[in-house]
C-alpha cells in the first residue's frame, strides 16, 4: 500500500519537522553544514516551505539553540527536584550527574550550545539568554541555599553575596564542562579509567572545595 498523502491538517507539524530533520542534520554533518535546502530535500517539501518558518538558516540555529538550552534546562531542575530538599550536597551531585547524562544522550545539542561556535551566526541574546539562565538556575538556586544555610565554602570573599554564588556557580559549570566536552569529543587521556567513575571523583572535589558541614563557613567568609 503507497503511504497516505499528507493532508492539510497533519501539515501542521511541519516546524517540527523541519526541526527534527535540523538536528539529524547536524548529527550526521556538524551544525555548521546546516542549510535550509537540504533539509528541504530530506523532508521532499518545496524550499520556500521552510521559510514560512525559518526565513534564514540562522532563525533555524536560534530556535535549534533554544531547544536545546530548554530540554538541558529541564533535564537540570527534574535532577534537582528528585533529590530530598534538605539535602543540598544530593542536589548538588544529582545536578551533576544529570549534566553529564543530558551530554551524553544528546551531544548534537550539547555542542550547539557548549561546543564550537557556528562560523557567522551569532545568537539574538534576547532569544537565547532566558533560556540559558532557565537552564543554570538549579546550580544557582543550590549554591544559594549552601551559603543561607552557613554551608558554603567560598575563597576568596565577594562582598556582592548574589554575584559570589553566581561565580561559584559558573567555576563549578566550567569544570563539569571541561570534562564532558573531552568525553564525548572522544579526548579523554587514555588511563584506563571509566569516564563514569573519574566523573564521579571530579563531583567529590567540586563538593570537598565548595561544601563544608560548618554551619560557619560560609558567615565567616562573608564576614558575617
Amino acid at each position: 500500500m503507497s503511504p497516505r498523502p499528507l493532508s492539510r491538517t497533519s501539515r501542521s507539524d511541519l516546524r517540527e519537522r523541519i526541526i527534527d530533520a535540523a538536528w539529524q542534520q547536524i548529527a550526521l554533518e556538524g551544525a555548521p553544514a546546516l542549510s535550509l535546502r537540504a533539509i528541504a530535500r530530506a523532508l521532499k517539501i518545496a524550499a520556500p516551505s521552510i521559510y514560512n518558518y525559518f526565513p534564514n538558516r540562522d532563525a533555524l540555529v536560534t530556535a535549534l539553540v533554544v531547544e536545546a538550552y530548554t530540554l538541558f534546562g529541564d533535564a537540570q531542575h527534574n535532577a534537582q527536584q528528585a533529590a530530598p530538599t534538605e539535602d543540598l550536597p544530593g542536589q548538588l551531585r544529582a545536578i551533576g550527574n544529570a549534566y553529564r547524562d543530558w551530554a551524553n544522550k544528546y551531544p548534537e545539542r550539547y555542542q550547539l550550545i557548549f561546543g564550537t561556535p557556528i562560523p557567522g551566526y551569532v545568537a539574538p541574546r534576547e532569544q537565547t539568554l532566558p533560556a540559558a539562565e532557565c537552564a543554570i538556575s538549579p546550580l544557582v538556586s543550590v549554591i544559594a541555599a549552601l551559603h543561607q544555610n552557613g554551608r558554603l565554602k567560598s575563597y576568596p570573599p565577594v562582598q556582592d553575596e548574589e554575584m559570589n554564588c553566581l561565580a561559584i556557580a559558573v567555576l563549578i559549570w566550567s569544570r563539569v564542562h571541561g570534562f564532558v566536552s573531552l568525553e564525548i569529543a572522544g579526548s579523554l587521556p587514555p588511563f584506563g579509567m571509566d569516564p563514569a567513575q573519574l566523573y564521579q571523583y571530579e563531583l567529590d572535589a567540586i563538593l570537598t572545595q565548595f561544601h563544608s558541614s560548618n554551619e560557619t563557613v560560609s558567615r565567616k567568609v562573608s564576614g558575617e
